[in-house]
């Protein structure tokens, strides 16, 4: 079955890495923005970048959070995690930090960004429900291509995962 997928991620520091992910071919994902359209979205503050989400969200049946060094805890990135859980999608993360950016440099790894959330029904932290996957790699062409081999499998996973709550 064809999904179609949100990608969450620190647009500043990781979008040339979130874009190896995007371009993999392996999924349907939302469109990428380019900078000066991001820059557009922004000038509209709070309620422009909501929509412009929501916007993204809509249609999708899982949501990728691509863990980089500074993505957890960021306000846009908990929006996403919130509203996908809420709105019953599938929620998965995938640490990049050793994927390469523009200029050919890793970074460090991120904290888990789904430790920033506590389920009402048990106190548990969402992390213990929601997988993030680190690829058992530093050498960047072998995290990609782990990503590339395993990403269609983590979706379903993850919407499996998610219709069990």
């Amino acid at each position: 079955m064809a999904r179609r997928v949100f990608y969450s991620f620190h647009y500043k520091e990781d979008n040339w890495r979130a874009s190896q992910v995007r371009n993999m071919g392996v999924i349907e994902g939302n469109k990428p923005v380019s900078d000066n359209n991001w820059e557009q979205i922004t000038r509209g503050g709070d309620v422009a970048i909501k929509r412009w989400i929501n916007d993204q969200l809509n249609g999708t049946s899982c949501t990728i959070v691509l863990i980089g060094q500074n993505t957890a805890g960021r306000k846009w990135i908990k929006y996403e995690i919130e509203k996908s859980w809420n709105d019953g999608k599938g929620l998965m993360g995938i640490y990049i930090h050793n994927l390469k950016d523009k200029e050919g440099n890793q970074s460090t790894k991120g904290r888990n960004p789904f430790d920033d959330f506590t389920m009402k029904r048990n106190n548990s932290k969402l992390s213990s429900i929601v997988k993030a996957y680190n690829p058992p790699y530093s050498d960047s062409q072998m995290v990609y291509d782990y990503i590339k081999k395993n990403l269609a499998s983590w979706i379903e996973e993850a919407i499996k995962i998610r219709n069990n709550y």
